[in-house]
Parts: structure tokens; C-alpha cells; sequence
């Protein structure tokens, strides 16, 4: 049972994390492809919405990898060993993307270099947390007695990862362009140029998930399985709900209303993917039940999660009630 909230409490950091963290990302997609007469604008809208909490984002991530090394140790080995590589790609964008948007205010006779670099990383990064998170899936990585015995390629270059890659790019740059339309709700030309991003890649979540769902048959099999069983069609039908809210309220202007929408989108396609990928870690290898840590590891991890969290949730709560709120005037 102490297994199940631990990796209960994984998922729900990972869907934090992409709420928020995503939605730095998104950003940086962004500020890359900012064009026009208002391209500089953009880029200036992004960084002040982006500026105050990116780094506090990335706790949810460091929360992940605490829960996964502590409380599951045997996945933990069998993921760092067998996605070395884009793990490995995923931090130093991580790293990049951090140094680029800091550099780029104090050197200003190259700031167009480091918003170049700022916009490459933010493409690289989630790219490859989307394909980690399908080459778990596949099947490919396979572990005996505690070690990997597939290599360090297996999984994550097939179609199947590749187009969770993609994914995870076009639904954070929506998620962006969503949040974007609020916080330039003073400038109404930006306003307009994110609300037509948002729709844009909105619109192209749809075949791009339904290349997710193909490539999947074969891709991952176990996962494809999961998908057709009963519950499956129902999140289906709420997420595609959430999905139509969101490209209506952003048609309608209704952005208060599609920023919502956008939330319960995208938790509702993490949350299937959780239930998909349930009991496994590693598909078909590594579980819940055979990866976790002795009771005892489990019992302290989840005492410490709940005096963690009297700690850190308000404390985000404040940070984001500082940096977030609307000033009068």
C-alpha cells in the first residue's frame, strides 16, 4: 500500500511539474519562434512571465527523482542506466536553458545568441522528457536479476517514443500560449498574437496524439492494451472535452476559461498515461511492488512527503500570489 501512495505522489509531481515547469518550456518554444514587428515584445512578455518562479518549477521535477531513488531504487538504476543518453540530453538542456536566460540580461551585445540558445534548449528538453516517458513504455528495456541486458538504444529511437517526444513539444508550447493570453491581457496585440498560437497548436495536438495512439499498437503494446479497456474511452471523452473548452474559450476570448481547460487537459492525458503505464515503471520488467524499497524506507518517505508538503505548498502558494497577482492600476 505505502508503494502505492509513493508512486500516487511521483505522478502527481510529474503533472505539477508539467503544468508549470511545462509551461516554462512552452515559453522558450516560444521566444524562439517570436516574428514580426512585435517579436521583441514577445520575448520581453515571455521573460516577465516566466522570470519569478522558473527555478521554484523545477522542484517538482528534483521532488520526482528524490521519490524515485529513495523509494523505488531498482527502477531508478534500470532508467538512468538504459536512458543514459536522453537523460543525460535532457539535463544539459535543462542546464543550457538556465544559463542561456540568465546571460542573455547582463550580455546584451549577444543577447540574440543566448535567446537562440534559450530557444534550442527549451525544444530539447521537452522533447526528450516526452520520449523518456515512451520508451518506459515500449517494452524494450529489459532487466534481469537487477541489470540491464538491452543496451543503452533500446526503446527510446522507436516511432512510438519519437512521437511522445513531439507530443510533449506541442503540448507545452498550447500550455504556454494559453497562460501567455492572461499575462499580456494589458498589451491586446500580444494578447492576440498568443491567442492565434494557442489555437495553432491546439489544433495540432489532435493528429499528433492520434500518431501517439498508432505508434503505440506496436510501439507498446502493453500500453496500447490499457487503452482500449473500458475506463479508457471515458478519459478519452473528458479529455477531449477539456480540449474543445479550451480551442472555443480561446476563440470565444474567453481566456480565464481556457486556461482552466488547458489544466484539466493536460492532467487528464497524465493521469491516463499513469493509468496505462499502472503497475509498471519499467514496462513489462520493473512494478511498483517489485522495484520498492523496504517498509520501513516507505514508511519514513511517506512521513517525510506529508511534513514536506505543510512546507512547500504554502510556500509556493505565497510565491506565486507575490509574483502572479494582478497590481492594481
Amino acid at each position: 500500500m505505502l508503494e502505492v501512495i509513493v508512486a500516487i505522489f511521483i505522478l502527481s509531481s510529474l503533472i505539477i511539474y508539467a503544468l508549470m515547469g511545462g509551461a516554462d518550456f512552452g515559453g522558450g518554444i516560444w521566444n524562439l519562434l517570436a516574428f514580426g514587428p512585435r517579436a521583441k515584445r514577445q520575448r520581453e512578455a515571455i521573460a516577465d512571465a516566466i522570470a519569478p518562479i522558473w527555478e521554484a518549477n523545477h522542484v517538482w521535477l528534483i521532488l520526482v527523482i528524490v521519490l524515485l531513488f529513495t523509494g523505488f531504487p531498482s527502477a531508478f538504476g534500470a532508467m538512468m542506466t538504459a536512458l543514459n543518453i536522453p537523460i543525460t540530453v535532457m539535463l544539459l538542456g535543462i542546464v543550457l536553458r538556465g544559463s542561456a536566460f540568465v546571460f542573455r540580461k547582463y550580455d546584451v551585445k549577444d543577447e540574440r545568441r543566448w535567446n537562440t540558445l534559450f530557444g534550442m534548449a527549451s525544444f530539447l528538453t521537452p522533447f526528450f522528457q516526452g520520449v523518456i516517458l515512451g520508451a518506459l513504455t515500449t517494452g524494450l528495456i529489459r532487466v534481469e536479476q537487477g541489470s540491464i541486458v538491452t543496451g543503452f538504444m533500446a526503446g527510446w529511437l522507436t516511432p512510438f517514443a519519437l512521437s511522445c517526444g513531439v507530443f510533449a513539444l506541442g503540448l507545452f508550447a498550447f500550455l504556454a500560449a494559453t497562460y501567455l493570453t492572461l499575462d499580456t491581457r494589458d498589451e491586446p496585440d500580444l494578447q492576440e498574437d498568443f491567442r492565434r498560437r494557442a489555437l495553432w497548436s491546439g489544433l495540432a495536438l489532435a493528429p499528433i496524439a492520434l500518431a501517439v495512439f498508432l505508434t503505440s499498437r506496436r510501439g507498446a503494446p502493453a500500453m496500447y492494451h490499457e487503452l482500449t479497456h473500458w475506463w479508457a474511452p471515458l478519459l478519452l471523452v473528458w479529455t477531449s472535452l477539456f480540449a474543445g473548452a479550451a480551442l472555443i474559450a480561446l476563440w470565444r476570448r474567453r481566456f480565464v476559461v481556457a486556461r482552466f481547460a488547458a489544466i484539466g487537459q493536460v492532467t487528464l492525458i497524465l493521469l491516463g498515461w499513469g493509468l496505462a503505464q499502472y503497475p509498471n515503471l519499467v514496462t513489462p520488467d520493473v512494478t511498483v511492488a517489485n522495484a520498492a524499497a523496504p517498509e520501513f524506507t516507505m514508511r519514513l518517505l511517506v512521513i517525510a512527503l506529508g511534513f514536506g508538503a505543510v512546507l512547500l505548498l504554502p510556500s509556493l502558494a505565497y510565491l506565486f500570489y507575490v509574483f502572479k497577482r494582478r497590481e492594481p492600476g
